[in-house]
């Protein structure tokens, strides 16, 4: 069953992460630059597929590591 990848979701995910309140995410910053690594990034990669981003890739999420860019991404693909 696949569990709906919604702008929400991916915000609070990303903050759970980070450690921070998800209302701290501004859409066009650089996640790297609030410490998100390529560890983290690979436990969304995983997560995210198993919600139903089943085609989601690494590099998908590392070349343009920003909110507003992962949450088009992925919601796109979820619909």
């Amino acid at each position: 069953m696949n569990q709906t990848l919604s702008p929400e979701r991916v915000r609070a995910d990303i903050a759970e992460l980070l450690d921070c309140d998800p209302a701290e995410i501004a859409p066009d910053e650089d996640l790297f630059d609030l410490g998100l690594d390529s560890v983290r990034i690979m436990t969304l990669v995983q997560r995210w597929r198993a919600a139903g981003a089943t085609t989601l890739e690494f590099p998908d999420l590392a070349e343009q590591p920003e909110l507003g860019h992962w949450t088009a991404l992925l919601t796109e693909r979820a619909a």
